[in-house]
């Protein structure tokens, strides 16, 4: 009954606490115009956090993520293109800010490396599929030959030995 009660404060302050730091990872400050803030958005969610990893700026709460996301609206106020954006992070980040690289030298091995690991997955496949149609796909479906005559005599032999010796 005791713990109860301490339970229930606890889990209130929690809850409160949790409530504040997700409140403060908002975005508040509006731009100029709702056109500049439907670009801001799409920029941030096409963006990857350098630090997160696998985030964009959009939903990472990183120190990070909160200068890049403040410098993109700076630039959008500043009547910056979103390709002139794009290239400005890339000159800063490299091109890991960006959820889409360009088709380049250094990034061909991120676009064809999809399409590679699924032909693969598709020939394995098939490749299985067709191996149990034919009946070849199951290694305990081979062929077994028949015994001769000496060989079925000793199998017997050895069967009635190992029967006498059950037996004692």
């Amino acid at each position: 009954m005791l713990t109860r009660r301490l339970k229930t404060p606890f889990i209130a302050m929690l809850t409160l606490l949790f409530a504040t730091l997700v409140q403060a990872s908002v975005e508040v400050e509006p731009l100029s115009s709702k056109e500049l803030q439907a670009r801001y958005q799409i920029l941030i969610e096409e963006m990857r956090c350098p630090k997160c990893q696998n985030q964009n700026l959009a939903g990472s709460d990183s120190m990070v993520a909160s200068d890049l996301r403040r410098e993109i609206r700076r630039l959008l106020e500043e009547g910056f293109s979103d390709q002139e954006i794009n290239d400005y992070m890339v000159a800063r980040y490299g091109d890991f800010v960006l959820y889409r690289p360009p088709l380049q030298r250094n990034t061909l091995a991120l676009w064809l490396a999809p399409g590679i690991f699924a032909a693969l997955g598709l020939l394995t496949l098939v490749t299985i599929v067709v191996r149990s149609r034919n009946g070849r796909g199951n290694r305990q479906d081979t062929e077994i030959e028949e015994l001769s005559a000496e060989e079925q005599q000793r199998l017997a032999r050895l069967l009635g030995e190992s029967a006498q010796e059950q037996e004692k």
